[in-house]
């Protein structure tokens, strides 16, 4: 008798649209392009036709019974015992049937396309996700494709190959070669069939099942009409080396029901495999045992022709599932009664000699095998021609998305059938099916991962009319997943997880934005709301205090060099862009600020700076900015602090279309990245000529400017005025080029005094520690580590300058800040200031003196300056005076911020 090798080790998820099984489904409505109207609506009235025992029973069960139900449950009770195969089964089914509630949930939430559960995975999880997934989801298919195919293979030469008990001859060769020959022949039958047209099989889909049903028939009468009897076992296919060894039986007993052989057979014993010569262990077992346990998704994918997709798919789905684990668990218990250990162990095709009538088996595993292995071809297909569809890997999959006249993706099934027969080369089952199952597991982990992202994500629109299942069924459903990937082959599964994620990456940054909404928004929403609401603004304390930064910009066009400045000062606090348009809603025929918010946040992703924006529309710039500084946040995370630019006369440059910013930019590897030829198409905000931002525009005047001082002090907001940043350009301001000297030094210059008024000079009150700590801040950001505060201390003749230097240095000690004290005396501005005392308008002197003061002092100049800002007069009439004098105090001094603090900041406490 010649050797018989396995008919088939693994059962892989018949991954198909299973809607090809039968009419023409729905989805195919949308993708087959139909030849006329009469015939789309002929279609879409055939897909409406099914219901739930046609439409998901039916293809649930071939899915899941293949060839395993005939050729594997020996094999699993003859080395795990009865016991730990009713064990397998139990945990085999809990991972699927965690499963099978996220995909009747899913599936009752919309209606499914082509694809499967890469459609699922990619509209729950995004693109990223749903592509790599889908991608594996394919491979897994073509490999499980060949597996039936090679299973076929081995079925026809263990039946025809064998030579006859009365001739001298084979029926049909055997060999690698001839294997390969006969395995070809079959995927090429598979694939006329799939290029002619899917409906042939579909329409014999109730046939074959009544032939697997019928065969299961008669194996159940078999174990209790046949008569005891002695089985031929084949021989090892990997016989020990020079015939040495213990000797392998050749003959078995099926000793029909007896209870010493269900005592035999209660307890695990692994052995080799007589097929493969490996020693098998629990976890080789359970992968070939899973296989059978799979093809769940083939009722979800009939969703668009059954009558009640929200009835058929969970009850037919949890039907299938019930009834194929009670046929399992039924025939293992008849076995391990019936047949002794040897023949379970050494004979994968025992059920045929033990059959009523021996060619049963033979049709039950030949129409099985052949009809799962066209389906795993057919749902590859289905599958690679959805990921084409959607554009996931650009130009690669290109040519998939060509179909034929009546829709059929020909191309895609070609390019599976290419794939299928690579596969075929391989020869064993046993080389490919760990990574299948492995693959299977995973997308079965990744729909319990999307079921779970959507019930945690608490979006209104999730709301399937299945609800027997909660997040605990989704995690359950994860983790076992997870476990039994590594239990089979670990390495096969770290191995798996590596290509995915390498997968994701590779969409993720080439694949065009997806319209299908993305779930991270939604977990990211249900998160941000639950700690905003547990940000308690009274348990806020100064140790943990950060500025929360308001940056009104008038025109980004002339603002990029401070908005990106404000970036490094906020230290990981809230940072809002916000603009005030003038204008009167009542007289508007729509809001005129939403079609605006696209630019402003391509401009934040364009300068890759960690901003919000807040637009808002008012009578006058001073209300504008009332209503941003009112509304702005949320919770506690709220701008404590607001940034204005100066009101001066330069002239506005546009820097996002200076070719010299992005030059300067782009040799900064912390700064934003500008090319001057995609800036154009990205933004529509005004031009600079004529937009109000120099004084001649007359949005704001000086009184109204100073008027915005002083509300936002009113309302317990620091304040910050910025100049001459204009021009600035980080990169050019740290780079060691910038310094006069020639050394590389950079500096950050603070003056924590208010040198308009001398009389009130402190450097402990709170304005002045709120210089020291934004100076501090900026100094903490990597970009500007390198860089030196220099603090300036200013000292009239008669006092210790030692003294004061010393007890400064002992104050920002205790503050951990480390700067360089340099003390400056200002005898003659004093003098100035006591002279022209109650003579508001003849302070002009006085400011110069304190400008040539800053400007005289240590070079090289510093890339910032930090300067005092005193708080505006309480008189309005004096606020263009007290602008004048600000203008003056910061003429020509280059980057300058005039800073007031309102709010404790700083705390020498743990």
């Amino acid at each position: 008798m010649t050797e018989r090798t396995p008919l088939l080790h693994y059962r892989l998820s018949a991954s198909v649209n299973e809607s090809e099984r039968r009419a023409p489904p729905a989805g195919q409505a949308v993708e087959q392009l139909p030849d006329s109207p009469r015939q789309r609506s002929t279609h879409q009235r055939q897909a409406k036709k099914l219901s739930t025992f046609f439409g998901v029973v039916i293809p649930t069960l071939l899915s899941m019974f293949s060839v395993v139900v005939f050729l594997r449950i020996g094999f699993v009770v003859g080395h795990c015992g009865l016991y730990q195969a009713i064990a397998m089964f139990l945990v085999a089914y809990f991972i699927i049937s965690m499963t099978v509630l996220s995909v009747c949930a899913i599936s009752t939430n919309g209606a499914l396309d082509a694809g499967g559960a890469y459609y699922m995975i990619s509209r729950a999880l995004g693109p990223e996700f749903g592509g790599s997934i889908g991608l594996m989801f394919f491979l897994a298919n073509v490999c499980g494709c060949a597996l039936f195919v090679l299973g076929l293979v081995e079925a026809i030469v263990a039946t025809f190959g064998v030579p006859e008990a009365t001739s001298s001859f084979q029926v049909l060769p055997s060999g690698y070669w001839w294997s390969l020959l006969y395995g070809t022949v079959i995927a090429l039958l598979c694939l006329l069939v799939c290029l002619v047209g899917a409906h042939i099989y579909a329409k014999a889909t109730f046939l074959i099942f009544l032939v697997v049903m019928f065969v299961l028939g008669t194996i159940f009468i078999s174990f209790f009409v046949v008569h005891p009897r002695v089985i031929v076992l084949p021989p090892p296919s990997t016989p020990t080396a020079n015939g040495t060894g213990p000797p392998f039986a050749t003959t078995a007993n099926f000793t029909s029901f007896k209870l010493d052989t269900l005592l035999g057979n209660l307890w695990a014993d692994y052995t080799l495999d007589y097929t493969t010569g490996n020693m098998m262990n629990f976890a080789t077992v359970f992968a070939v045992m899973f296989n059978g346990c799979t093809g769940i998704m083939a009722g979800s994918n009939m969703s668009g022709d059954l009558k009640n997709p929200s009835y058929s798919i969970p009850r037919g789905t949890i039907t299938a599932v019930i009834f194929t684990f009670i046929i399992y668990n039924l025939l293992c218990v008849l076995e391990a009664c019936s047949c002794d250990r040897v023949l379970l162990q050494r004979d994968n095709s025992f059920l045929r000699d033990i059959n009523i009538w021996k060619p049963f088996v033979t049709i039950g595993v030949y129409s099985s095998t052949l009809s799962a292995a066209m389906s795993n071809l057919i749902g590859a297909s289905r599958i690679l021609y959805a990921l084409a569809r959607d554009d996931l890997f650009g130009k690669v999959l290109s040519p998939a998305k060509k179909t034929s006249h009546s829709g059929n993706p020909w191309v895609s099934v070609l390019i599976s059938w290419f794939l299928v027969q690579l596969v075929l080369f391989s020869g064993k089952l046993n080389t490919i099916a760990s990574i299948v199952t492995i693959f299977f597991l995973l997308v079965y982990a990744a729909v319990d991962l999307a079921c779970l992202a959507l019930e945690w994500a608490s979006a209104p629109n999730f709301r399937p009319t299945f609800r027997y299942f909660t997040w605990h069924t989704c995690v359950l459903g994860i983790v076992g997943c997870a476990v039994m990937m590594f239990l089979i082959n670990a390495i096969y599964a770290s191995a798996s997880i590596a290509f995915m994620l390498l997968l994701l990456l590779l969409i993720h940054y080439l694949s065009p934005t997806s319209s299908w909404g993305y779930i991270s928004q939604a977990l990211i929403f249900h998160q941000v709301r639950k700690y905003l609401l547990m940000l308690d603004v009274r348990k806020d304390h100064v140790k943990f205090w950060r500025p929360q930064v308001l940056l009104m910009v008038s025109n980004p066009r002339s603002s990029v060099g401070l908005i990106t400045f404000i970036n490094d000062i906020k230290k990981s606090g809230l940072y809002v862009l916000g603009h005030v348009q003038l204008g009167d809603l009542n007289t508007l025929p729509s809001d005129p600020l939403q079609s605006q918010y696209d630019s402003w946040l391509s401009l934040v992703d364009y300068l890759n700076i960690k901003a919000f924006v807040n637009l808002t529309l008012a009578d006058s710039v001073r209300h504008g900015v009332q209503h941003l500084l009112f509304i702005s946040g949320l919770g506690g995370m709220r701008p404590n602090t607001l940034v204005l630019g100066f009101y001066d006369d330069c002239s506005p440059t546009d820097k996002l279309i200076d070719p010299s910013l992005s030059t300067s930019q782009s040799t900064d590897p912390l700064g934003p990245s500008l090319d001057p030829e995609q800036q154009s198409p990205l933004f529509h905000f005004a031009s600079l000529r004529g937009s109000g931002d120099s004084r001649d525009g007359k949005v704001v005047g000086p009184q109204e400017y100073v008027a915005i001082i002083a509300d936002a002090m009113k309302m317990s907001k620091n304040v910050a005025l910025a100049r001459y940043f204009n021009n600035f350009d980080r990169a050019q301001a740290l780079s060691p080029a910038s310094s006069s000297q020639g050394k590389g030094a950079v500096y950050i210059d603070v003056w924590p005094v208010n040198l308009l008024r001398p009389d009130s000079c402190s450097y402990v009150d709170t304005c002045s520690l709120f210089l020291l700590q934004l100076a501090c801040i900026l100094n903490m950001v990597r970009a500007w580590r390198k860089a030196t505060i220099r603090l300036f201390l200013c000292v009239e003749e008669g006092r210790s300058v030692r003294g004061s230097e010393e007890k400064l240095g002992q104050l920002l000690k205790e503050l951990r800040i480390k700067a360089q004290v340099y003390p400056v005396p200002w005898d003659e501005q004093v003098a100035l200031h006591w002279q022209r005392q109650g003579e508001w308008s003849k302070k002009q002197q006085s400011a110069d003196a304190v400008n040539k003061l800053i400007l005289d002092q240590v070079r090289p100049p510093p890339a910032v300056r930090f300067l005092y800002l005193p708080r505006p007069p309480a008189d309005t009439r004096r606020y263009t005076a007290y602008l004048h004098q600000l203008d003056l105090l910061t003429k020509d001094l280059g980057p300058t911020l005039l800073i007031h603090g309102v709010t404790p900041v700083i705390t020498t406490d743990l």
